[in-house]
């Protein structure tokens, strides 16, 4: 899923078939077989929703001005896009909303994208993530997947972030292999006691817990902290941000750019 963000954009996409991506700011996963496209608040009655996607016919690398002839002297005319044609654009049965918040770049699958209801069902990160949100969801519990948060001037990458009125909370789901990798007791008592003291509660969940305990100790555990903290938080933050980068290097800016 990608970010248009300006109405110039979607022309080019709608008319021409093409997107383009900075060469800089590659998605993790590449190549796309498919883009779908999230509208901002600039498009009015679609705003914050998917209502179209298309399938991707092939990817060229090149510059900027190759791109954008009659923009010779913008200062990122040099700069390498990769630029993806699609074979159409169509129309989604049913849209895809979102409350309002700024998203970037989600990786998702088709089949993931054709039956989504909202935003959080388009994430394909881990199948225990998807278990866990699953139920969440059943619950009418607002959460924000794949949330990043700077703490003590480091980045973390949130499985679940939950808003409450006296507080935060942080949900992870540790797989098998995090269990075998002796380092991370020390990082992740060390990422712990950062979010700590900027007021998140973790909690984190393994694999048995998930599969065969989700209902009476997961989901349980969950909503008591919620109680504990004085419920969930009235209202809304459209500022909060997803970011991921390639690498794993997490920088606070639009992986796309956000006006030419």
């Amino acid at each position: 899923m990608v970010i248009v963000n300006n109405h110039r954009d979607w022309e080019i996409v709608r008319d021409q078939l093409w997107y383009r991506i900075p060469v800089k700011h590659t998605p993790r996963r590449w190549p796309p077989g498919h883009l779908a496209f999230f509208f901002t608040k600039v498009f009015g009655e679609d705003a914050h929703r998917i209502r179209f996607y298309g399938k991707v016919a092939k990817l060229d690398r090149v510059q900027r001005k190759t791109l954008f002839p009659d923009q010779a002297f913008d200062p990122r005319a040099e700069d390498w896009y990769h630029q993806i044609h699609l074979v159409s654009v169509e129309e989604l049965s049913k849209p895809i909303g979102s409350r309002p918040r700024r998203i970037v770049f989600i990786p998702t699958t088709e089949k993931k994208l054709r039956e989504a209801d909202e935003i959080n069902d388009l994430f394909d990160d881990s199948p225990l993530e998807d278990a866990l949100w699953k139920e969440l969801k059943k619950r009418k519990v607002p959460v924000d997947r794949q949330y990043y948060v700077e703490s003590e001037g480091e980045w973390f990458a949130l499985d679940f972030a939950i808003f409450c009125k006296n507080g935060k909370i942080d949900v992870e789901t540790d797989g098998d292999t995090w269990h075998v990798d002796k380092g991370r007791a020390t990082t992740d008592n060390q990422r712990n006691n950062a979010l700590a003291a900027d007021d998140w509660k973790v909690l984190r969940f393994n694999t048995m817990q998930v599969r065969e305990q989700m209902n009476e100790y997961c989901v349980k555990k969950i909503l008591e902290t919620v109680s504990r903290l004085g419920g969930l938080e009235d209202g809304t933050d459209s500022t909060r941000a997803y970011y991921r980068s390639r690498d794993g290097v997490v920088e606070q800016m639009n992986l796309f750019e956000s006006k030419d």
